[in-house]
């Protein structure tokens, strides 16, 4: 073999490394290599991405002489004795003598009978868990257990591991120590310049690649995930500019004459100011709107923030200029409460029109749902298409077949997480190549880093601050039966006072069905009992639009004291008389779910409450939270930080290409620092045709169906 030619091979590239088949490294012949595939590695970069689940410091491990009652502590040990027993209840236990030199220790495990299979004798194991006494001396229950074989003195990765498939830590730290070796010759392709290594003070990638599995320290272990992190977080950067910057360079947007007096009359003729942020974010519209390229921007603000009223500013930009505005809404009960809204709002305004003899008219505003047939229908859609339908509200039925605009130049979307990509795409097909500005609302704040690497194709407004006059919801803890007497016994006072009451009933699992009987069986419970004397009605996802909405007109009307509901009400109802809710089984309800609900309350002049009932009293951090903050960006932080982050690329938990390093909590820094690098390069060369390595990575590891769940989700 020719040394020099070797020498001067290029470095591997990930593409070159996806090619090579678990089957060519030594000691994987058919059993092993079905069990890898069973894992989920099928090439040697699928084997290298397959990176530790935490590391063992064994250079600073504890002794089990040392270990303290009470504490939590990793310890090494050796296994000398395992015994299984069958307990009254048929279930198994597994009992575990474990040793280090300076003292023993017994551990126990319920209900794991592979335990006993598992941890056989003259086996060396990491255990981490609570150090408990037990008749005198030390036991653990139900430890986190890593076997880690017989490398000592050096920090030992541990590799994630599951009971189904036999690959053990030390099997997948020996194949990846062998790739690494047949690596070193050529090096791993590196897509990030030596200058901005230097500038990030990052460290290189082969580096980082050896120090991630195999690190001489902690603080090389570290490094190396914040290497390989930053890489995530470059791929997903770059395809969300790269799309950005195209659809700047490739779409002929609308360039509206923004500020017009249209605007300056509605905001006039509102009955309260609007607040900082409310200008704001109108300000950050008008000034995208007046541009040639089309506008991208999510706008997000916490519940009863008044995104409406920067909605309608940004619609009456597009009519102010002769165009026509879109409101696109989740549901039909939700487009019918807009539409009457927005109608009050622009009640009085009108435009100029050259064809009117008085050279102006009544601004047009008209809703479009299934619900609007017939002649109503008709004359709907031939305004649409002659442009004397200013403003139209609707669901999905604006994209249907048979919907023609005169010229579409803004659209807004309700709660774009309700929406599909087609839908949206649908939209912008309306409007005869010319792309019109799109506002996208949301009532869930998102912490910045998650908006920008969710939403980073999208500019972002955010509102901050509540309008004066929306009064604060006191939220109470009920836990067990003793609070649950005064949570209903406050709600008679409430109806009694002339006020009105939410009961929500719990998401079960994936089932509407299980969902509906829950709320059939709460409404029959309280209408025999704690509430037989109040007027109970009921609204959930199985009854038809007309049923739907019929019930909410009965409450809206005061027919109706208390409404037994599923979350169906969690978008959008608005009635200011209802002053208290009440979330049964609220542990089941996620902080966001949660702080939406009670966004439902609150919405008059009267003090309101929200009771968040848990039959369990043991603490739980989410309801804490919902208890301490009103915050809807505050609790998002929160929720960030408990809840972890689930798949960014789309809804399917899959694949090799989602972040498996990079936290939205941790990486703050590292998101911001690769979004700089993303416009850097893409500006610089927007095809990536000089950047080679990061082009086929991005191609390799993002799917096309993923860059668009990014850019359109």
């Amino acid at each position: 073999m020719n040394t020099n030619a070797e020498i001067s091979e290029p470095p591997l590239t990930f593409d070159e490394l996806a090619q090579i088949d678990i089957a060519r490294l030594k000691g994987v012949g058919e059993a092993k290599q079905r069990a890898l595939h069973e894992y989920g590695i099928n090439d040697v970069l699928e084997l290298l991405m397959t990176y530790p689940r935490r590391w063992v410091d064994r250079t600073n491990q504890q002794r089990v002489a040392d270990a303290a009652l009470g504490e939590e502590v990793l310890l090494v040990v050796e296994v000398r004795g395992v015994e299984e027993r069958q307990m009254r209840n048929r279930r198994k236990m597994v009992n575990v003598r474990v040793g280090d030199g300076t003292g023993t220790l017994r551990i126990t495990f319920f209900n794991q009978p592979w335990r006993a299979r598992q941890l056989t004798v003259g086996l060396v194991v990491a255990i981490h868990g609570k150090v408990e006494d037990y008749r005198g001396s030390l036991q653990m229950t139900n430890p986190v257990v890593d076997l880690i074989g017989d490398r000592t003195g050096r920090i030992v990765p541990i590799y994630p591991q599951s009971e189904k498939v036999r690959i053990t830590t030390w099997d997948l730290a020996a194949l990846v120590d062998q790739v690494l070796r047949r690596c070193e010759s050529r090096g791993v392709a590196d897509p990030l310049s030596i200058a901005d290594q230097e500038r990030l003070g990052l460290i290189g990638r082969f580096e980082a690649l050896k120090s991630i599995h195999g690190p001489d320290s902690m603080a090389d272990a570290n490094a190396a995930r914040r290497r390989l992190a930053f890489d995530e977080l470059l791929r997903v950067q770059v395809e969300l500019v790269r799309r950005k910057r195209e659809l700047e360079r490739t779409s002929q947007g609308v360039e509206h004459v923004v500020g017009g007096e249209l605007v300056e009359r509605f905001v006039g003729a509102l009955p309260f100011p609007l607040t900082t942020a409310q200008r704001r974010a109108i300000d950050e519209i008008g000034s995208d709107m007046a541009s040639p390229q089309p506008m991208h921007r999510l706008l997000q603000g916490d519940v009863g923030a008044g995104k409406t009223m920067v909605a309608v500013a940004a619609l009456l930009n597009a009519v102010s200029g002769g165009h026509q505005g879109a409101l696109m809404a989740p549901t039909e009960v939700l487009a019918e409460q807009h539409g009457s809204g927005v109608k009050a709002l622009l009640d009085g305004l009108v435009v100029v029109d050259g064809d009117n003899l008085f050279g102006e008219r009544p601004l047009r505003v008209e809703l479009l749902t299934n619900r609007v047939t017939g002649q109503d229908r008709r004359e709907v859609l031939a305004g649409l298409a002659d442009g004397s339908v200013d403003i139209v509200i609707g669901t999905h039925a604006l994209i249907q077949e048979g919907v023609e605009f005169g010229s579409l130049g803004a659209v807004v979307v309700d709660e774009q997480h309700r929406f599909g990509v087609e839908q949206r795409a649908a939209l912008r097909a309306k409007s005869d190549g010319v792309v019109p500005d799109l506002l996208v609302m949301t009532a869930t704040p998102i912490p910045r880093t998650a908006a920008m690497t969710v939403y980073g194709d999208l500019e972002v407004s955010a509102l901050d601050e509540l309008p004066p006059g929306r009064t604060p919801i006191a939220t109470h803890w009920a836990a067990g039966p003793l609070s649950e007497a005064n949570v209903w016994a406050s709600v008679r006072d409430e109806v009694a006072t002339g006020r009105q009451a939410y009961v929500v009933c719990p998401l079960i699992g994936e089932s509407e069905n299980l969902e509906v009987a829950s709320a059939e069986e709460t409404f029959e419970h309280l209408a025999a009992g704690e509430l037989s004397n109040v007027r109970l009605g009921l609204l959930h996802g199985r009854m038809s639009s007309a049923e739907k909405e019929a019930t909410m007109e009965a409450f809206r009307a005061r027919q109706i004291d208390v409404l037994v509901a599923t979350t169906v009400i969690e978008v959008g109802v608005d009635v200011p008389n209802a002053t208290v809710m009440v979330v049964l089984d609220a542990d089941r309800f996620g902080i966001a779910q949660l702080h939406q609900l009670r966004g439902r309350v609150g919405r008059g002049e009267h003090a309101s409450t929200c009771w968040l009932m848990t039959t369990s009293e043991d603490a739980n951090p989410r309801i804490e939270a919902l208890v301490g903050s009103t915050d809807g960006f505050e609790l998002a932080e929160i929720d960030l930080e408990l809840r972890g982050e689930g798949t960014l690329m789309s809804s399917a938990q899959k694949g090799r290409s989602d972040l498996r390093l990079a936290s939205l909590r941790r990486d703050r820094e590292l998101i911001e620092q690769a979004r700089e690098v993303a416009f850097r390069i893409i500006d610089d060369d927007p095809e990536l045709a000089r950047s080679d390595v990061l082009r086929s990575e991005i191609a390799l590891l993002l799917s096309e169906r993923e860059g668009d769940y990014l850019t359109k989700s």
